[in-house]
Parts: structure tokens; C-alpha cells; sequence
């Protein structure tokens, strides 16, 4: 859920000073030990679907993170070799489900199911540019979490970091996750890769 690339909010993405070539972010880590117990949000207005993309095409998939990622600086998968890419979002501990609303993709979620089983990752959440601010992220987000707690893992997890949308850890923690790390990483910066041309 993000910004348009000129919004003064994307100023934070201003590489380090003496460092052109780094950028410097701050990942959060959080979790949810229970099931929540509050009512799910009001579905907005309109026919929606969400549905399991089973064995996503390669061109589909990219279609989903690029989009959704666009404006966050999503670029780890931008990067990844089309192999690699197609094996992590097939593999059969992975699950990609498509947000639609009137027939059109509008976002998705990917559940991660750990060998432990007793974790479950909300790996990538997020909309599409057009559907943001309508209410469907916390629509989305409570159906993400009802599906993988339907699944009856010990926790769920999630990070996010200061390069997503400004609002996107507030959102998380009131959705009912809670805090439990964070650290500061520092990468090259990925418009300097060329994946975002």
C-alpha cells in the first residue's frame, strides 16, 4: 500500500549521505500467538473474490509483486533468475492468493507454512496502487489471517520495514501482531540494479 513515486513521503528513500550506492532501513518483526477474537472489518462495497493461485505462472506472479511492490521498493524478487522465482512461489510449502474485486486482480497475500509447522508467514501482503485507501487492506488482511490460522500454526508471522507504506506497520499491529524484533539493514540501492526502469 503506497505512495506515488514523487509523494514527499518518498523522500526517506534518499540514499545515505557519502553513501549514494546504500540505502539504510529498519525491518520490523511481528507476531500473533491467538487467533483474534475482535470482529472482522466491514467488507467494502462491490463483488469480491480471493482465490488460490495454484502453481502461479512465472509472468502472473510478477505481474502481483511488481505491482503491489512497485511503489515500496520491492526488488528482492525483481532480481531473482526466473528458476529460482518459479520454484519459491510453486513450492508446496507456499501459497499465493489473488484479492479480486469486480473481476480484477486487485492484490494478494502469501502464506509461507514452515517445516516446524508450527509457523506460518504472511510473506507478501498488499494491493494494487488503484485500490488503495478504500478499505480493502483491512479486509484483505483479516482474511490473510483467518486462512492461516484456520491452518493451526503456533504463530503467525510478519516484517515490514521503513521503506513500505508509511501506514503498513500500524496496520499490522492493529490487526493484532505485536512487536518482537527489529533490526537496521543496509542494501544497495535496487534503482541503481535497473529493476525498477
Amino acid at each position: 500500500m503506497g505512495q506515488p513515486p514523487g509523494h514527499p513521503d518518498r523522500k526517506r528513500l534518499t540514499p545515505m549521505a557519502g553513501k549514494i550506492d546504500e540505502i539504510e532501513t529498519v525491518i520490523t518483526y511481528l507476531q500473533m500467538t491467538a487467533a483474534p477474537n475482535s470482529p472482522s472489518p466491514n467488507a467494502p462495497m462491490g463483488q469480491m473474490a480471493v482465490m488460490l493461485a495454484e502453481k502461479p505462472t512465472l509472468a502472473f506472479y510478477r505481474f502481483l509483486y511488481n505491482t503491489v511492490g512497485g511503489d515500496h521498493m520491492w526488488w528482492e524478487r525483481r532480481v531473482m533468475p526466473d528458476d529460482q522465482l518459479l520454484a519459491a512461489v510453486q513450492a508446496d510449502n507456499v501459497d499465493v492468493f489473488v484479492f479480486y474485486v469486480g473481476g480484477v486482480p486487485a492484490g494478494y497475500f502469501e502464506l509461507t507454512t514452515y517445516e516446524n509447522g508450527k509457523d506460518i508467514e504472511l510473506a507478501y501482503f498488499g494491493l494494487m496502487p488503484e485500490f488503495i485507501g478504500q478499505g480493502y487492506g483491512a479486509y484483505l488482511l483479516r482474511v490473510a489471517i483467518d486462512e492461516a490460522w484456520s491452518r493451526h500454526p503456533a504463530r503467525i508471522i510478519v516484517n515490514t520495514c521503513d521503506l513500505d507504506h508509511p501506514n503498513a506497520l500500524l496496520n499490522y499491529q492493529r490487526a493484532g501482531f505485536e512487536v518482537y524484533a527489529q533490526k537496521t539493514r543496509v542494501i544497495k540501492d535496487p534503482r541503481q540494479l535497473g529493476v525498477f526502469d
